[in-house]
This record gives structure tokens, sequence and C-alpha cells, in this order.
């Protein structure tokens, strides 16, 4: 069952129990949006590991982060709008 997720800038999302987390990192540029995939933490005393920032353009409706199948419905400079699989 798909799930309607909209994040502004800095909000977060859980893709599933044992996947990464995801928060949306708005747009550098009019053209292209970002999405930080953030390793989950290996231990309830220890801080987040790692993340980094993913690029993609506009214009890809379809993507993939840590096995996990993603369209993005809408995005702007403040927000995006995903149906996460």
């Amino acid at each position: 069952m798909d799930k309607l997720i909209t994040l502004s800038v800095g909000d977060e999302h859980h893709l599933r129990s044992g996947k990464d987390h995801i928060v949306y990192a708005g747009m550098p540029s009019e053209k292209v949006y970002s999405i930080v995939q953030r390793k989950r933490k290996f231990a309830p005393y220890i801080g987040w590991g790692f993340a980094w920032n993913l690029f993609f353009p506009k214009e890809q409706s379809s993507i993939r982060i840590d096995g996990v199948n993603i369209q993005v419905e809408n995005v702007t400079s403040n927000e995006i709008r995903l149906r996460v699989e």
C-alpha cells in the first residue's frame, strides 16, 4: 500500500523498518531538488552515523532510495509531496 508523504524543508521521514530516513533539503536551483539520505543509528546511545545529499532533476518523478521506490508527485523550493511504495 502506497503512503502519501508531504515534507517541508528540514522535515524527516523514516522510509520503513530497517531502512534509512530521508530529509527534504529544498532546491539548490530551480531545476534541481535535494533529498538527504540518513543512515539509521546503530545503538540508542550513539548519534546518527552519516548522511549525504542526493540531487535529482526536477522533472525526475521516480526515484529509489535504500531499495524503496518513491514517486515524486510535486516539488517546490519549500515542500515535496511523495508517494512511498
